[in-house]
């Protein structure tokens, strides 16, 4: 009796097969899975090292759609550019790098920010972290502490709800008029303490006060006792990419001091990893002081 195929690999399982597994797996009743550009990423998948350019037969047995289905994914990719036809052989163009350009600059700044973000730590012995938008949440990339016993329990990998940090207020700022509307549409606007701002019209003011002064401070939103104060980094094309916070315990920094002292240091910070990756700013109003304790 023929045995059936294993993760160990008694019998290599065909792609066809995978995409079957792959659109099961995807319940029909959840009407937010959109199956459509699962099938678009599964063609550009389909090429590589080993087969930078391919049919359109060849795509449909290597995704497991028809070749009638994979002649529209691979017409509709040849017109917005991210493939490029050679006879009846297609083969990815460099604009698909755009794909992955805002996960690689989110990389990039985690690496550049670093000796900036020891510098400030260094400086206002206070912790210093990045973060990148990702869904309705601010995802940590990077964080420094300084060496205190006691400090948050945030790292590399945390989550918080952007409307209720400064960090993703300075995010959400920055987003183009159509994605701030569909971020309000969404998200659940929940309280993690008395001071959060879960009122859409409140957060759009804030937005607004956000974006006009370039940068954020936060007292007790999204944690008691802990104040933030965040500015925007900017990548080469002059885009937000980034946010970068200072956070104090209440008892250590009061919100005068955060605006007055901190935030001066990281608005420093923030501009020399955005000339490092590419744009050019000018220096801030308020010099970098080194300000120790």
């Amino acid at each position: 009796m023929r045995k059936a195929a294993s993760a160990s690999g008694d019998e290599p399982v065909r792609p066809a097969r995978v995409q079957r597994i792959r659109q099961k797996a995807a319940t029909s009743s959840d009407r937010e899975y959109v199956q459509g550009f699962e099938r678009g990423v599964s063609v550009i998948k389909t090429f590589g090292a080993q087969r930078p350019q391919l049919t359109v037969t060849e795509v449909a047995a290597q995704t497991g759609l028809t070749r009638a289905v994979a002649r529209r994914y691979l017409l509709t990719l040849e017109r917005l550019g991210y493939v490029a036809a050679n006879g009846p052989y297609y083969a990815l163009t460099p604009r698909v790098l755009e794909i992955g350009f805002a996960y690689m600059s989110s990389m990039t700044v985690a690496e550049i920010a670093r000796p900036f973000m020891a510098r400030v730590v260094d400086i206002l012995h206070e912790s210093c972290s990045v973060g990148v938008l990702d869904g309705y949440d601010v995802f940590y990339v990077a964080r420094t502490n300084p060496q205190r016993i006691m400090t948050t329990n945030l790292a590399i990998g945390s989550r918080l709800p952007a409307h209720a940090t400064a960090m993703g207020h300075v995010l959400l700022a920055y987003l183009s008029p159509p994605q701030l509307e569909a971020y309000l549409a969404g998200a659940p606007l929940g309280a993690l303490t008395d001071r959060t701002i879960t009122d859409k019209a409140a957060l759009r003011r804030e937005l607004l006060t956000v974006r006009r002064q370039g940068w954020a401070e936060n007292d007790g939103e999204s944690e008691k006792g802990v104040r933030t104060v965040a500015v925007p980094i900017f990548d080469r094309s002059g885009e937000i990419v980034a946010a970068i916070n200072l956070a104090g315990h209440a008892s250590r920094v009061t919100m005068r001091e955060l605006r007055r002292d901190h935030l001066p240091v990281l608005q420093q910070a923030a501009t020399e990893i955005s000339n490092s990756l590419g744009v050019s700013l000018p220096a801030p109003a308020q010099t970098l002081r080194a300000k120790q304790r």
